[in-house]
């Protein structure tokens, strides 16, 4: 039974995450339905991830559970703030190109909601790629790899910085483009649902999934202290650009335990918000 759920939990968890939400959005109520789907998924993981854990070490009190909680306010309260006010404030009907929209919304909704995907991964790919290329970029990202375990928890661990500069390369791109709100709204829960799912300490083993979708068992090589395992997989919820530009990697071993990054980073949020402006090491 273990062999079983470990094969079709990230298929069943996504799936019953994000139908939700769709047919919410179909009714009208996309925005509260997002939040009722989004809270179910992290008690649904964290019971999981005490049933099965990846990693039984994860399941230890790192005492970070302060700071990954405001960095997930600040953020993620941020990024939601700002798809809710594009959404559904008329802004995206604004910033739509004249002379008509270049989305092609004849298509079915499913069709343009996987392009959608595609479009933005592109600019999320190479903002998260530079991010570990470009030391400048890499200061503000340490915050979100200096974690010591994978959990539900600390998905949205991430400096408030880093955040904005993903929000740049993705959303405004599709805005440009004339997609529809629907479009927005679920692209932005794919990529809430996924993220959530490659942090989660849960044994998982998503086979042929793996060559498509960003996956616990491709991110946990992501957070490796080893270089060439810790620079590759950026996809955020698609794996194509890392086909395409050779970062995919997903040797038949199991990933280390021991993640993070080898500077000390300031155990206290405040800290953490102030290293990348500092000389400290990271």
């Amino acid at each position: 039974m273990r062999d079983f759920l470990s094969r079709t939990l990230w298929p069943l968890i996504a799936l019953g995450a994000l139908t939700p939400i769709y047919l919410g959005m179909m009714a009208g109520h996309g925005v509260l339905a997002f939040n009722i789907s989004y809270l179910g998924l992290a008690l649904c993981i964290a019971l999981i991830e005490r049933a099965m854990p990846h990693e039984k070490l994860w399941l230890a009190n790192d005492g970070q559970m302060g700071p990954d909680l405001a960095h997930t306010v600040l953020s993620k309260g941020i990024a939601q703030v700002i798809v809710t006010v594009i959404v559904f404030m008329g802004i995206a009907e604004w910033l739509k190109p004249n002379g008509g929209p270049l989305w092609p919304e004849t298509w079915p909704l499913l069709a343009q909601i996987a392009l959608g995907l595609v479009v933005v991964e592109a600019g999320l790919y190479w903002k998260h790629r530079l991010a570990h290329e470009w030391p400048w970029l890499w200061r503000f990202h340490a915050v979100h790899h200096s974690v010591t375990r994978l959990w539900f928890f600390n998905t949205g661990r991430f400096h408030v910085v880093d955040t904005a500069t993903g929000l740049l390369v993705g959303m405004p791109v599709l805005l440009l483009l004339g997609a529809p709100q629907p479009v927005l709204l679920m692209v932005s829960a794919v990529t809430a649902v996924i993220g959530m799912l490659t942090h989660c300490n849960i044994e998982m083993r998503c086979g042929p999934l793996n060559y498509v979708f960003n996956t616990p068992e491709l991110h946990r090589w992501h957070h490796s202290k080893v270089l060439d395992e810790g620079n590759r997989n950026y996809g955020e919820n698609l794996m194509l650009f890392d086909m395409i530009f050779g970062t995919y990697i997903n040797p038949p071993r199991r990933p280390p335990a021991g993640i993070g990054i080898d500077a000390p980073m300031p155990p206290d949020f405040l800290g953490q918000l102030k290293a990348p402006f500092t000389r400290a090491p990271l």
